[in-house]
């Protein structure tokens, strides 16, 4: 089997964490993400399992809504999408997300786009993935300096929704609600606990030898580089050309 690139191994673990859900909503700017439900539906449709569907904001291919988020907010509060996706700017240890900006609020230095529908969506969507590719403490703090989206929500709040995992650089969390902490699942080839622990401004559970995120089978990987990658170039060409690019590059250097 071919060597795996690290987007590659994001990419199955997104599939993996999407096993058995129905509809599949993804945001805007998500390639990732995007192409891990691409993936699971590829994977779903060749062993004969019930179709998934997915919905990729700003796709003409990939998605049913013709009045953008309007719809997808209308379908998550019908319980029409199982799972969704959120990052933040900062992500702190009880899955609270902040996307609205560091400091003290309204007075904050640093200003990212804010919050939109993340707080609503994160209540309402059973399993919402949190994703960040990097992975350092400037995302990862104790605390978020402002809530955009509550991990957790007070006993008597009616919530349906919220964290079940969250996937970075490094390594595969699950989220324990009840605790309201993350437990450390696996880590990604090349990495260590050390490293992770580094890198995280927040505690987290772990066992006493952690798992390696497993890689995909040969099937699956041919399934990535060949359905997946030609199906996500319609949303994201530059991407899926990246990507492509970087996989000519890997079987070039095995050759040599």
């Amino acid at each position: 089997m071919s060597a795996v690139l690290p987007r590659e191994r994001l990419i199955v673990s997104i599939a993996r964490l999407l096993e058995g859900v129905r509809h599949v909503a993804v945001g805007a700017s998500s390639p990732i993400p995007a192409a891990g439900a691409m993936l699971l539906r590829a994977l779903a449709e060749r062993d004969g399992k019930p179709r998934v569907r997915i919905s990729i904001l700003g796709s003409r291919e990939h998605n049913f809504f013709t009045n953008g988020s309007a719809e997808l907010f209308d379908c998550a509060g019908q319980g029409r999408i199982d799972a969704f996706f959120l990052g933040g700017g900062q992500i702190d240890g009880e899955a609270n997300i902040n996307l609205v900006g560091t400091g003290d609020y309204p007075q904050t230095p640093v200003r990212w786009p804010g919050s939109f529908g993340s707080s609503y969506l994160y209540f309402v969507v059973p399993r919402v993935i949190l994703f960040r590719e990097e992975h350092t403490p400037r995302v990862f703090v104790e605390k978020v300096d402002f809530i955009s989206a509550p991990g957790t929500s007070p006993e008597g709040v009616h919530r349906s929704g919220g964290p079940h995992a969250l996937l970075t650089s490094l390594g595969l969390f699950s989220f324990d609600k009840a605790a309201k902490r993350f437990r450390l699942e696996s880590v990604h080839p090349g990495h260590t606990l050390s490293e992770i622990r580094v890198a995280t401004g927040f505690a987290f559970d772990h066992d006493a030898e952690v798992a390696e995120t497993a890689g995909p089978d040969a099937a699956t990987l041919a399934l990535l580089r060949g359905r997946v990658l030609t199906e996500l170039g319609e949303t994201y060409p530059e991407f899926a050309r990246q990507m492509n690019a970087d996989v000519a590059g890997l079987d070039m250097r095995r050759a040599g």
